[in-house]
């Protein structure tokens, strides 16, 4: 089981990946944070994008919060955190990166 910290942008266009909160990678989700909305939509996608199952995903902390804690289980932090990097647009070779001097 690995963990997750998640900033959440409730009420977007459209669900998906937003960009960085510090450290944290940033989604933008369509629903509304009501009802619990935003964070089913929220464990949906991240289930999708991990490629685990929904019931996989759990939401263990900061349910009325932007920033989520989240465990999936069948991967470990270290899987985890190799695909949240791999999405990071600050990674070496970025197209954003400027340039060394």
């Amino acid at each position: 089981m690995g963990r997750l910290h998640v900033r959440v942008q409730p009420g977007a266009r459209r669900t998906g990946f937003a960009g960085w909160f510090g450290e944290h990678p940033k989604v933008a989700v369509a629903a509304p944070p009501v009802d619990g909305a935003a964070n089913d939509a929220l464990i949906a996608w991240l289930a999708t994008q991990f490629g685990v199952r929904t019931r996989a995903v759990r939401l263990v902390g900061g349910a009325s919060a932007r920033t989520k804690r989240i465990e999936i289980d069948g991967l470990d932090d270290a899987t985890i955190a190799a695909r949240v990097e791999a999405a990071n647009p600050r990674a070496a070779g970025a197209v954003n990166d400027p340039p060394a001097r």
